[in-house]
Formats: structure tokens, sequence, C-alpha cells
């Protein structure tokens, strides 16, 4: 039978997945729920004889590796984590294309020891497509621990599959789940899958649709699973159908759409759909129930702290709360380190221009280099490292805790009214350290449009590099209500400007979703580990090493060179003014509109490749020292500020354009990077800076509004 244009393309797509073997091999597939350690099973069983790459036509990683035993090599491939085979990400469509187009002798499906009844949704699920499958029940060490004590004996005899107690990190169960796989490869024990049966009505159309399959396959043109394919059609998923019959002839395809349409209207494929995975999910409940038991003080202990921190009333409360705490606890504990590093640094300037002195180095290339370079660098580092050092380990910290998911959850409600991605939280989340990390934290949303949105609506929280500007300011002015003492009122006034960005994110997520990004928001499972005690050794690589370090070497190195720059557009004279005040004055009259001065848009203009360095070259500019300053004290800022006609109008208006402005130089790299895209890289300017000049407008139009009105009284 000859093979129209259609089918020659589904036949490449099939071969997308088709793994080469020869003889003496044979190709097992491994999957499983995202964190069950599948990752751990696949390095324990390959050892290094494994590599990445690329499927064809995705852009989803895959994993192979080799191991041999008893003369037969069997080729590894480790699927990409999947909840379902009812597939909401290009991740699980990999997944399950894999299973049912790759031609696999055997799947290991991986579970969580501790979760099991959740894990079990997708043992059923591959269980209807195929039979060959070793069940392999991970983390056992894990549930020891928690009193979880599991009857892999009643599993296998209750599912009909080999069933394998493993413990991956530490090797255990390892070789028997080699032997497992091995017996079914080989045929030495063959799986007895017991058929998974639902409600009358669906066997009914199950029955009906597998008649009509079985007329229409020329035979041996596939060897699917006719009743798994029958269900896929019952529930709607014709894009599957259509690459599974690939070779159907034109009349073959007439019945085929007539078997997959049904009279069933597609609200009704969708109710039959959440009818199948209710039953599959009830299976897992019962199964769960005979044969895994747990302690019930574990249960109870976990359940009674979701119950206040997760529920509707408390839970944002105490999400706020810890916010609020967290930026307390580094704006007070990073004051005494800032200082020191501060000592250190600025006290190396005086030896290196005594250095420069002594060899008689031109004036303009001891302002270059120290006075510029090098002064924005210790600024840089004695004012960036404190806070990171102190946010990031926190930060981890609720990480590993479990904490930041429930986050999320509290979170998710507000963000499905905002037509986004729940996952968005846990992007705002990493953005409070790094708009730059926050970005790439977006790889985790797995639709596309969801995940632009996500990405220019990140600069809407502030960052590590904005936070100085922001606590500084604060401070200026709510000191003399007693805020200084203890840091509580600046701390409040940061917290009120985050909960402003969050607000402005669910604002900014919604527009876009109903003007330039329509779509239709995609669901996703938000897994809520286990309270766990956070890993000391891994506390301190991810915090200081992966994040810190490398956040503030990133920073430095766009810092440095801007430092540079400004002096000499503060030292270049044209006339009386450098050349920084010219540019100040062109700038002040559309400054004064939205309540800031020239020199405070200039400083923001010149901040671009890292906010950090904001505020000391507005100082710079005030002075006219020539070079970038910093302040002694909170008294001699104020006095400065002061002396320059700031009001309470002018702070407010300066912490709402840091919070709102154009994102700095490495974040735009990176949105440039991850979205491939000049136009988007542009959006994420224009959107934030955009409303930081409508906010900070109104701000000023209604303070203007009142000074008037009371003037008038």
């Amino acid at each position: 039978m000859g093979l129209t244009h259609e089918s020659m393309k589904s036949n490449a797509f099939i071969d997308t997945f088709n793994v080469e073997k020869t003889k003496n091999q044979s190709v097992i597939a491994l999957a499983g729920n995202p964190n069950t350690g599948k990752s751990t099973v696949f390095n324990a069983l390959t050892g290094l004889h494994q590599h990445t790459g690329n499927w064809p036509g995705k852009t989803v990683v895959n994993a192979r590796g080799e191991y041999s035993y008893h003369g037969i090599e069997h080729i590894l491939v480790d699927l990409p984590g999947t909840y379902s085979l009812f597939p909401s990400s290009v991740e699980e469509e990999v997944a399950r294309d894999f299973l049912l187009f790759g031609n696999a002798d055997a799947v290991i499906v991986v579970t969580d020891a501790t979760c099991m009844e959740r894990n079990l949704n997708l043992v059923y699920q591959i269980m209807e497509l195929t039979n060959n499958i070793v069940l392999c029940i991970n983390l056992i060490d894990e549930a020891k621990k928690k009193k979880i004590q599991i009857d892999a004996k009643g599993i296998a005899s209750e599912l009909g599959v080999p069933v394998v107690l493993c413990a991956a990190r530490s090797g255990m169960g390892i070789n028997e789940l080699r032997e497992a796989v091995y017996q079914v490869i080989t045929g030495s024990k063959i799986p007895q899958v017991k058929e998974l049966r639902y409600s009358n009505a669906i066997e009914e159309k199950v029955d009906l649709l597998q008649r009509l399959f079985t007329e229409s396959m020329t035979p041996g043109s596939s060897n699917k699973n006719l009743r798994w394919l029958s269900l896929r059609a019952l529930d709607g998923d014709s894009k599957l159908i259509d690459n599974l019959l690939y070779n159907a002839t034109s009349d073959e395809k007439e019945l085929l759409i007539k078997a997959n349409d049904l009279s069933i209207s597609l609200e009704d494929k969708k109710k039959i759909r959440e009818r199948i995975a209710e039953e599959i999910y009830h299976k897992a409940e019962n199964l769960k129930a005979s044969y895994i038991h747990q302690s019930t003080d574990k249960i109870s202990r976990d359940r009674r702290i979701d119950n206040i921190i997760t529920s509707r009333i408390f839970g944002i409360p105490i999400m706020l709360l810890t916010l609020a705490l967290i930026f307390w606890i580094t704006i007070v504990g990073a004051n005494i380190p800032s200082a020191f590093l501060s000592n250190i640094l600025f006290g190396i300037e005086g030896k290196l221009t005594i250095l420069f002195h002594n060899l008689h180095a031109p004036e303009w290339l001891h302002g270059v280099l120290v006075l510029g370079l090098y002064k924005t660098l210790a600024w840089v580092v004695s004012v960036m490292l404190p806070p990171m050092a102190i946010f990031f380990p926190i930060f981890t910290i609720l990480e590993d805790l479990g904490f930041l998911p429930r986050v999320a959850f509290n979170m998710d409600h507000m963000f499905k009214k905002a037509c986004a991605h729940g996952k968005q939280c846990l992007t705002m989340c990493m953005g409070f350290g790094c708009n730059a990390a926050g970005i790439v934290s977006c790889r985790i949303i797995e639709s596309p449009r969801e995940r632009l949105i996500a990405i220019m609506t990140n600069n809407f929280v502030p960052c590590n590099g904005r936070f100085p500007t922001l606590i500084a300011i604060s401070t200026v002015f709510l000191a003399s209500f007693g805020g200084n003492k203890y840091g509580i009122l600046p701390t409040l006034a940061v917290t009120g400007l985050v909960i402003i960005g969050i607000a402005i994110t669910l604002m900014v997520s919604y527009l876009l979703s109903k003007t330039i990004l329509k779509g239709v928001p995609s669901t996703f499972t938000l897994e809520l580990p286990p309270y766990r005690i956070p890993k000391i050794g891994r506390l301190l690589y991810t915090s200081m090493i992966d994040r810190t370090i490398f956040v503030l070497i990133r920073a430095a190195l766009i810092a440095a060179p801007a430092g540079a720059f400004t002096w000499i557009l503060a030292n270049l004279y044209i006339g009386d003014l450098s050349i920084l005040a010219h540019l100040a004055a062109f700038f002040d009259p559309f400054a004064g509109l939205i309540g800031l001065d020239g020199y405070i848009l200039m400083a923001f203009i010149l901040g671009l490749p890292a906010n950090e360095i904001v505020l000391p070259i507005l100082l710079m500019a005030y002075l006219s020292t020539g070079s970038i300053l910093t302040f002694d004290s909170i008294d001699s800022l104020r006095e400065v500020l002061l002396a320059h006609s700031w009001t309470p109008l002018t702070a407010l208006n300066m912490m709402l354009f840091s919070l709102f402005h154009w994102p700095c130089a490495t974040t735009l790299l990176t949105i440039k990077k991850e979205t491939k895209s000049i136009k988007w890289t542009i959006f994420s300017v224009l959107i934030p800076t955009g409303i930081g000049i409508l906010l900070c407008f109104a701000t000023t139009t209604i303070y203007h509004i009142i000074t008037f009105l009371i003037d008038c009284i």
C-alpha cells in the first residue's frame, strides 16, 4: 500500500522516537513523575555510559545511556518527567509519544515511595498502554524515615507487574531492578496486567470504538493497544489518533473520523476524560489504602501545618509576614557587614591613589580606573554582597523546607484570575534575588505564551540591585518617625512596594493575555512536597556559589565599566557645566512632570548596566565631585537630598520609579537570550517604564491638587 503525503509526514514524526538497536540490544524507557528520583535511577543503572541531546525537532532535552546485563546491552532512555499521559506540556507530550511510537521493549516506571497515591495515576495510565512494565518504587529510605510501610508483594499481585523497592542514591535495589527488567525483556516473567474497567456507559462506547478501529485498520499496520486507542478517541485526543493511524487510506480515514466523532460533543468528551481520570484516581486511592500504610502522627502533623499555611484565611497573611520578616532580616542584618566591606574596599582606594601618584600616572587615568571603575566596583560589592548573602540562603531554606510551593499554591487562584500560569509565582519569587535569574526560571512554564507573560512581568518585583535604593530612601524619609531604630517602618515601606509590584504583575498579565498574547490559560499540577530539613551542603552551594557569587560577578563586570564612563561624563566640560550636568538639564522638564528632577532621571539612565549604582551616581551628580560617592550615614544622605529640594513626593516617586522602570542590562540580555526576539525585549523595556511614568505622573498630579486645595483653604 502506498503512503500519502500526510502519512509520510507522520512516518517522519514516528521515526523521531525510534531508537536504533541491534539483535542483542533492547530499548528501555524510564518514565515517572517529576521529583521521583528518576534521574538518580538512570545514573545508578548507566553510570558514566550516558549522553544528552535534544529530541529531533523538539526543544526538550533527552538523556540516553547503556548498561549490560546477562549478555544483553540495554539502551535506557530517560523520558521527561510527566504527571499524566494526557499531555498539557511539550515535555509530557514527548514522554507520551515515545511510549507510543518508540520501539521500547519495556518501561521502568519510577515512583516516589513517600507519595505513591499521586504517582500511581501515571502507573495505571501506562499499564493501559503496554504490559511490559517494571514498577520501581524509589526513595524507600525516605519512606522508612516517615514511617511509611509498603507491601511490594501485595502491589505486584494487585497490578500484575514486577515491583522493586529502591533507594537509588545508595544503590539499594538497583541489581534487583536490572534482574526484573531482564526477566520482562526475555519473557521469563510475563507481566499479567489487570485491565482497568470503567463505568458501563464508558465501556459500551469503548467496545463500539474497538470494533470500528479493528475494521478500519489495515492488518499489521499498527501494534498499538486498540482499547487504549479507543479510550483516547473517546476523550477527544484526535491529534494523537491522526499520528497513530498514519497509513490509513482515504476510506479508512473516513471511517476513523466517524469513530472519533461518535456523535459526542467536545464538551462531552471533556467530561468523559474527567470521569476516566477520576476513576483512575479512585483506583490508586484504594490500592494505597490496601498496601501502603503510614504513621498517623506524621500525616496529621503535616496536614495540620498545611491547613494553616495554605488556608484561604491565613495563607496570604502568613506569606506577607514571611516576606516582611525576610526583608527585615536582610535590612538590619546587612548593615554591619556592608559597613565592614565598605571600610576595607574604600580603604584600598586610598592606597591605590597613593600608588598612582607615586607612579606619576596621569590624573585622567587615575580618575577613570580608580575614581570611576574601582570605586563603582567597591560600591557594588559592599552594597550588594551582604544583602544577597542573607537573602539567598533564607530563600533557599524556604525552598528546601517546602514553603515556596505552598506560596505558589496560595497565589495560584490569583494568577488564574489574571489568565496567567500558576508557576509564574515561583519565577516572581526568584526575581526578588535577581530578575535575570527570575527570567531564566521562567523555563519551568511549559506554555510559550504564558512564559512570555512571566518574562515581561518579572521586572515588577524588586531585585537585589534595587533594594539598596528602596531601603536607603525609605529609611531617610521615615527615620524621623522612629523607623531607623529597628528598621520596622522601612521594612513595611519596602513590603508595601512589593505588594504594589505583585498587583501590577497580575494586572499586566491579564491585559497581555487579553491583547497581544491572547490564549487559553493552561492547567498544571502543583506538587506540594513533604516538609524536609534543609541540607546544609546544598544550601551553601545553591545560595552562595550558584546564586550570590554568580549574580555578583555578573553585576560587577557590567557596573565597573559604567563607573568609568560616568566619571568621564562628570569630568568633561562644555562651558561651565559637565556633560553630566548638561544631560540632567535636558531631562529636567520631563522629570519635573513625574515628580523627579533631571539628575535623578540621568542617574537611572546611567544605572542601566546595574541598578546598584543609581544612588551613588545621583550623589556624585548632586555634589559635583566627579567620582562615585558613598554616604557616611542616613543623616548625611538626608542632608544632601533635602539640600536639593527633595520632598516626600520626590522620595515616593524615586521608589516607584526604581520599582517600575526598564530592566538592567543583564536582565535585558537574558530576556533577549530566552525569547530570541528583539521585539519582546523592547516590549520588556516599554511596559514597566510606561507604567512607572504613569504612576509617578498620577502621584505628582494628585499631590499638586491636594496642595492647591490646602492653599485655597
